[in-house]
């Protein structure tokens, strides 16, 4: 394998190798709990899914780490203004995310820690900063404490800030900084904050800084040096710049390669809470289907902006429907045969393309041009070429997460999560009533169930092997 990938860091596209042969580890920095998502969020959740799998059934062993920001300004905040504990509203808002990477077939990491669990790590992490004389506690004692930036000389290599051109900091209360650039590590208890929401430490009561919390946990689980760290865009400054930051300069080497996927837009603006332009995932869901929804995001690729519609959902739903209707056709034909492993039966060309930083937008090309290649198979009655295209299409929905059979579809599809195999037996019903029809010579019969399909937009095609439906274009 020769996977390529862009690099933020470097700013060009660079050859993977990992640190261990065979193995990949990332980390993905996971949701602040603080409300329910929307498509911008779930946008990276589905993107470095995608990479999961692919990096999968490459044959490497991926270690994913997606963490959990429970303890947050904004929960506080949130919280508050709710009515409930801080602890409960972000235990509320994690199950509605959960829900919502569900619904769009996202695995589940291999280890998905909460910050509130690793507050000794982070404790560590500061006292190493400190000691290394890049970290200082606040003269005031308000148990704040603070990275000093320009400690660091290598500060912005992540994102091409100057420490010259840097702003004050906005994570933190400007008390006790030696220079308004420094950002918060520790964030020491105030008046009015709640009393479960602090923790102690050798300079006092209070909470981790948001950039520490990713810091700690990132080593605890894959260690000082670990593969890929991935995020959307909007995090690479700060966010990703002071993780790397106070981790190389606490001695750690921290990620080899950074990836960040673009923004999901609605009028060309980032979608975001703030800008009150946001788009629930569950209600999209319901709208369109989890496998449509998770198409439209996996679809383009994922350093491109997409832009949010209507209309962009509706495409993607249609997209799903003709490739459902091929796997339909020549599910029967192909049923048990297993001639080749999934990874085997990958096109040449989409392998070529997944390996080019991801290129999921060239690898649908393929995808849908061996779906037309097996519909010719099967209107022409040659059942070995749609049974090696048919194969192609599960092994190419695999990696990009949409295989209606897979275990977690599956699953949502027994709760009624996902209609298509409902579809499929009702239609199956219906044909088998005309068949019947047919045999019985009822002819009108047999016309009106037809034109039944044809109204609600099914196409039915009389062929030497029976009967095969598909969506009328």
């Amino acid at each position: 394998m020769s996977f390529r990938l862009y690099d933020s860091a470097r700013r060009a596209v660079v050859e993977f190798q990992p640190i261990r042969p065979g193995e990949v580890s990332i980390y993905c920095c996971g949701p602040t709990v603080q409300s329910a998502p929307h498509l911008g969020h779930i946008r990276k959740e589905v993107n470095f899914d995608v990479l999961r799998r692919w990096l999968t059934a490459s044959g490497y062993t991926v270690t994913m780490v997606t963490n959990i920001t429970d303890i947050d300004d904004k929960i506080l905040i949130k919280s508050a203004e709710a009515g409930r504990e801080w602890w409960a509203h972000a235990y509320l808002y994690e199950a509605v995310f959960h829900r919502a990477f569900a619904a769009l077939g996202v695995l589940p990491p291999t280890y998905e820690p909460r910050a509130t669990g690793h507050v000794p790590e982070m404790i560590e992490l500061i006292a190493t900063l400190i000691e290394r004389g890049h970290a200082y506690a606040a003269d005031d004692g308000s148990g704040d404490v603070y990275f000093s930036v320009v400690s660091w000389p290598a500060y912005g290599e992540l994102s091409g800030m100057k420490v010259d051109e840097m702003e004050a900091a906005e994570d933190s209360d400007p008390r006790g900084k030696r220079d308004p650039r420094d950002f918060a590590l520790w964030k020491g208890y105030k008046a009015g904050d709640p009393e479960t929401a602090a923790w102690q430490t050798p300079w006092g009561r209070g909470r981790p800084g948001w950039h520490l919390e990713c810091s700690a946990m990132a080593g605890k689980y894959l260690g000082d040096e670990f593969d890929i760290h991935g995020g959307g865009l909007d995090l690479r400054f700060p966010h990703h710049e002071n993780e790397l930051a106070q981790s190389r300069a606490a001695g750690r080497p921290f990620a080899r390669h950074w990836m960040h996927n673009a923004w999901v837009t609605m009028a060309g603006e980032k979608m975001s809470k703030s800008l009150g332009n946001t788009a629930d995932v569950l209600a999209a869901v319901d709208a369109y289907g989890g496998r449509a929804v998770r198409l439209y995001l996996a679809g383009p690729h994922y350093r491109s902006a997409i832009e949010l519609s209507d209309a962009s959902l509706a495409e993607a739903a249609a997209q799903l429907a003709r490739i459902d209707s091929f796997l339909a056709r020549a599910s029967a034909v192909a049923a048990g045969w297993t001639a080749w492993t999934p990874r085997e039966a990958i096109p040449a060309a989409f392998a070529a393309a997944m390996d080019d930083d991801l290129g999921t937008s060239a690898a649908l090309a393929v995808l849908f041009g061996t779906i037309k290649e097996g519909n010719v198979a099967l209107e022409a009655g040659d059942v070995e070429r749609a049974k090696q295209a048919y194969a192609a299409v599960k092994a190419m929905l695999g990696v990009l997460g949409l295989d209606p059979d897979a275990p977690e579809w599956a699953q949502q599809n027994a709760s009624g999560g996902d209609l298509t195999p409902v579809v499929d037996g009702l239609v199956a019903a219906l044909l088998e009533q005309r068949a019947q029809a047919r045999a019985r010579k009822d002819w009108p019969a047999a016309d009106a169930i037809r034109d039944q399909l044809s109204a609600i937009g099914l196409k039915v095609d009389d062929t030497p092997n029976g009967p095969r439906w598909s969506i009328e274009k």
